[in-house]
């Protein structure tokens, strides 16, 4: 692999990139034959007859995943030990299958234990072996929002897996965002919560600049051709890939990893092959235009259960200077707002893939969560 930096990400994308997917993790990973988790299973859940909050209608949506455990029910019939973690842009479920996640919080005596609980990483619609744009309809694939993606994992958790309660829902990035809606459309129906990498109010400020300098890009571009392009369009694809490196660094480790004008300039040029030959662009750009009607600030009161925000002071995409997470923490009566301070321990946007920096705040929340039930 060109890049010093290996990306979670999951799927033939390769993790779909920095910022939005799982964000950069330094340094290469070790391969999974020392990993201390148990082997996920995959499957597929088709949704028949789904419509879309945009007024379009696909007559069958795929939904694939992972799981990990088996589910419990107590003597009620409810679901006890059943955890939904979220991936974010371009990503998969398989993004959490790596050291610096699963590795952490999956293996024997960890705070996930697979054999204690049972873990959904799902592929969400358009990501991953989901149904998406690049599998043939292109341009002319619906047009799916959040609400459309959490409605699908809904069904796919209740109805594909059988589970009728969450012990917990965990998401970063857009799986963050995910949680918010999770906790405000769906509020009886899990323990804790823990948004990671994220902010509970709509895009907006520089967050929404970016992303809407890269789907005009996309769409700009004249070799992009509707959606319809033989091979990838190279503007687009080149717009896309600079505002992913900027948006998914870590300036610390950035400079320590690459200190001299020549080690950038190589490290520039790589990963630009790499990330221009790795990504969809109909599926990048139906990814970061899903945000769009995003907004769970309007209901954040309604949210019942425990919650565990962590953002990093290092993030690019949620800056800390802005206040919005401690302002908007006050409305949730349940909820704790943690910022990781930018440090040799934070990765950027892609801390929230990195569990060392964050497991004890998740040890906080599932004991705290467990007193409430």
């Amino acid at each position: 692999m060109p890049m010093k930096y290996t990306i979670c990400a999951g799927g033939v994308m390769m993790a779909l990139v920095l910022a939005l997917t799982s964000g950069i993790v330094r340094g290469q990973e070790a391969g999974k034959a020392g990993q201390n988790w148990p082997a996920a299973q995959e499957g597929d859940y088709v949704v028949h007859d789904f419509h879309f909050q945009s007024g379009e209608s696909l007559p069958a949506v795929r939904l694939h995943y992972y799981t990990l455990g088996r589910p419990e029910k107590d003597a009620n019939g409810r679901t006890t030990n059943a955890v939904l973690i979220l991936h974010g842009t371009g990503g998969s479920g398989n993004n959490f299958l790596r050291p610096i996640f699963a590795g952490v919080l999956f293996g024997p005596g960890q705070l996930l234990d697979a054999t204690k609980y049972f873990i959904i990483l799902p592929d969400n619609v358009g990501h991953g072996k989901s149904s998406k744009p690049s599998d043939g309809l292109h341009a002319r694939f619906p047009q799916y929002e959040y609400a459309d993606m959490i409605a699908l994992q809904h069904e796919l958790v209740t109805k594909g897996l059988g589970v009728n309660h969450l012990r917990l829902v965990l998401g970063t990035s857009m799986g963050c965002m995910h949680s918010w809606l999770w906790g405000e459309t769906y509020n009886d129906f899990m323990d804790a919560l823990m948004p990671l990498a994220c902010q509970p109010v709509q895009i907006a400020g520089r967050n929404r600049m970016w992303r809407k300098m890269v789907i005009d890009g996309i769409r700009q571009d004249p070799e992009w051709n509707n959606g319809e392009y033989a091979t990838p369009p190279r503007a687009g694809m080149q717009i896309l890939a600079d505002f992913l490196l900027i948006a998914g660094s870590a300036p610390l480790h950035l400079q320590e990893d690459y200190p001299t004008r020549v080690a950038v300039d190589k490290h520039l040029e790589d990963s630009m092959k790499w990330l221009t030959a790795s990504l969809d662009a109909n599926d990048f750009l139906y990814a970061l235009n899903a945000s769009r009607n995003y907004d769970p600030s309007p209901k954040l009161e309604t949210i019942q259960a425990q919650v565990m925000y962590i953002n990093s002071g290092d993030d690019f995409i949620n800056p800390p200077e802005l206040g919005i997470a401690e302002r908007e923490i006050k409305r949730v009566k349940n909820g704790k707002f943690v910022l990781l301070p930018a440090s040799e321990q934070t990765f950027g946007h892609g801390t929230h893939t990195h569990a060392a920096a964050w497991q004890g705040y998740l040890k906080e929340l599932l004991e705290e969560s467990a007193k409430q039930n």
